[in-house]
């Protein structure tokens, strides 16, 4: 008797101390799942507090590109060149919650992918000897310019015999066709028929997707690759001595520029060419809990002043690429 009193004791212990560690397990698991929610929630609210801060750095630079439009619009010749605090120095801006930083950087020193076709559909000759003297001073090889005209142009008849059209791109895996439209973004160029990495990472900084195809190349910021696009008998040398210029003492007439001593001779003409930015990038890096976040807006700024943003990418980095100095509070 005292026997089966004692193991049903003992059966009662163990089911308490069995209900006693299942309760722990589940007590465990669910704070468990508590500290990953709470986590997750401080992530989340990590990042939106730096996309905010984000957006908030994008408006400074519009407003600091409004503002040199009011400096420049009261000057006899209204020109944008790289000595402009705006062109020179990154910003960092002064917060509690981490850190801002900020540049802003020209488009229109570069070639624009968009303005190889023209309105009417037809190739810009123009345009495309400027980049075939591009590619050439970059030692483009993986990639040709009718490739880049036929991804913009809207028929499907390839552009020479090394353009690109749909039959080239079916052939991937995954396949895909040619866009038929006007380049939304450099980073479309990596789907171009054949092109290296290498060749890309070349060409990216001296090119720009803009929406307006007729947006004339801003001189005082071109790149010597882009000056040397100009003429083919512009050198290494003499493209670099003429870019050395420009950053020294901005041109402020166009004929100041056509008649450098390194163009004589050339008959070089102005076509397509000018001295004012309306095309800008604001680039925005902002660390909060050493959560990183990531914005470049392209932006419009109208003859007005009135500043458009066109688009947003967070997926660029090395982004702040300038000396940087503080902003006053």
């Amino acid at each position: 008797m005292m026997s089966g009193r004692r193991s049903q004791s003992g059966v009662a212990l163990i089911m308490v101390l069995l209900a006693f560690a299942l309760g722990s397990i589940f007590a465990t698991g669910m704070m468990s799942r508590q500290n990953l929610m709470i986590h997750r929630m401080g992530n989340y609210m990590t990042q939106s507090e730096a996309q905010s801060l984000a957006l908030g750095a994008e408006a400074f630079g519009r407003q600091i590109l409004q503002r040199d439009w009011e400096q420049d619009s009261q000057q006899e010749n209204f020109i944008d060149h790289p000595g402009e605090d705006w062109a020179q120095y990154a910003v960092a801006l002064p917060v509690d919650a981490g850190a801002i930083e900020a540049q802003i950087n020209d488009l229109q020193g570069r070639l624009n992918l968009n303005a190889l076709v023209r309105e009417d559909g037809q190739p810009n000759e123009l345009m495309q000897e400027r980049f075939e003297r591009l590619f050439a001073a970059l030692d483009i090889r993986t990639v040709s310019v009718e490739a880049l005209i036929d991804w913009i142009d809207e028929n499907d008849q390839p552009t020479g015999a090394a353009g690109a059209e749909d039959g080239e791109y079916l052939r991937y895996n995954p396949a895909y066709r040619a866009a038929n439209q006007p380049f939304v973004h450099t980073s479309e160029l990596r789907l171009m028929d054949g092109i290296s990495e290498e060749d890309y990472r070349m060409l990216r900084p001296h090119v720009a997707a803009l929406p307006d195809r007729t947006p004339e190349l801003n001189v005082n910021f071109a790149t010597p690759a882009v000056i040397r696009s100009l003429h083919e008998r512009i050198g290494e040398a003499e493209a670099e001595a003429v870019f050395t210029a420009a950053r020294e003492e901005p041109f402020t007439e166009m004929q100041d520029f056509l008649a450098r001593p390194e163009f004589s001779g050339l008959g070089l003409e102005d076509e397509g060419l000018g001295l004012r930015s309306y095309f800008f990038e604001v680039a925005t890096r902002v660390t909060v809990s050493n959560n990183v976040q990531y914005l470049v807006s392209k932006v419009h700024r109208g003859e007005d002043g009135e500043i458009q943003v066109l688009s947003r990418d967070g997926s660029q980095t090395g982004i702040i690429t300038k000396e940087t100095i503080q902003a006053p509070e």
